[in-house]
């Protein structure tokens, strides 16, 4: 047997099928959730819809995607590694141009292909910080020392992590914190250095957020603001601020066990259908919404159940429809 067909074989097949499936699923919600958006005329008559078109957009990634993961999944470790430090810089200049962008979502265009840099920078901040973590102690003994690995895990994260919140890209940006953790873990450091970042980082919360947070993004605070108001039953403008939250709490807690039907239309009651759910990110920050108001509680459940148990929103709570308000998303 050869060693390629053996590393075929002791792929994780099981793995591989969910994940098709969960793709699957993927590209038929996108083409509801993305049906109120603005396409070309050409791809218009092609697709006859904006749904269809950004569900065959879906499907190309799928397909560029699986080359990727088989490729990645077959090649020697040792081999990816050496393209730790070019995969991080060319994701650091990527993302340079995506703030220069027009774009409120931080896309660029390549080769008719449209993307967010952010998540290139995640992937090759990990395959740095796994590469240095292994070789740099072989070069001298002190980059073994916890005090090296930590200077050079948070030296790797920290400038991805900034440009990304400069974008004002929070979900992308907080990506990071179980990044570094899980690196922080897996590299061997002391738990009560762990222990003691941790108490320092506690303490050091309410100078990032009333400082260091509105110097490097103004929506994210005003998007926790809005949040912990809307938790604590305070009043919020739910036609500004509150918008997105209220209408995708509604969304998600009206939902029931049936929910809506997909690609529902407004005689339903739907309210991606009459476009409450903000439909420039509708298919992609908000699909949790999409997914719960138009498949009910058991396939929300079954797609994602620890968003639905992490991202609870108080607004929901205060709209229960059985038990299925308690399953909202910011």
């Amino acid at each position: 047997m050869t060693q390629f067909l053996k590393k075929l074989l002791g792929m994780n097949w099981l793995m591989v099928l969910v994940m098709y499936a969960l793709l699957a699923f993927g590209v038929i919600m996108i083409e509801s959730a993305a049906r109120h958006l603005s396409i070309g005329e050409q791809a218009l008559k092609e697709f006859g819809g904006a749904g269809a078109w950004y569900a065959s957009m879906q499907q190309r990634w799928i397909i560029i995607g699986s080359v990727v993961y088989f490729a990645t999944a077959l090649i020697d470790y040792r081999w990816i590694r050496w393209l730790g430090i070019p995969f991080y810089f060319v994701g650091l200049g990527l993302m340079i141009l995506a703030m220069q962008q027009d774009d409120s979502v931080h896309r660029l265009s390549l080769f008719g292909l449209s993307f967010q840099p952010a998540q290139l920078g995640i992937t090759s901040g990990i395959i740095l910080i796994a590469w240095l973590s292994q070789d740099l102690p072989k070069l001298h003994p002190w980059f073994a020392s916890p005090i090296a690995r930590i200077s050079l895990i948070a030296s790797i994260a920290a400038v991805p992590f900034l440009m990304v919140m400069k974008m004002g890209d929070m979900g992308s940006a907080l990506v990071w914190i179980p990044v570094v953790v899980v690196a922080l873990l897996v590299t061997g450091i002391p738990f009560r250095y762990l222990t003691f970042m941790g108490l320092i980082g506690a303490g050091l919360l309410p100078l990032l957020y009333f400082v260091v947070l509105p110097m490097v993004s103004k929506r994210g605070p005003e998007r926790i603001d809005t949040w912990l108001r809307m938790l604590q039953g305070r009043e919020v403008d739910t036609s500004k601020e509150a918008y997105a939250p209220y209408n995708i709490s509604m969304a998600v807690g009206k939902a029931g066990w049936k929910g809506v039907g997909w690609n529902a239309g407004p005689e339903t009651g739907s309210l991606h259908a009459k476009a409450f759910i903000p439909k420039d990110t509708a298919h992609n920050d908000y699909i949790f919404a999409v997914i719960a108001e138009e498949t009910g509680l058991p396939v929300m459940l079954a797609d994602d159940p620890l968003t639905c148990v992490v991202r609870g929103c108080g607004m929901a709570l205060e709209r229960l429809d059985g038990v299925t308000g308690i399953f909202a998303r910011e």
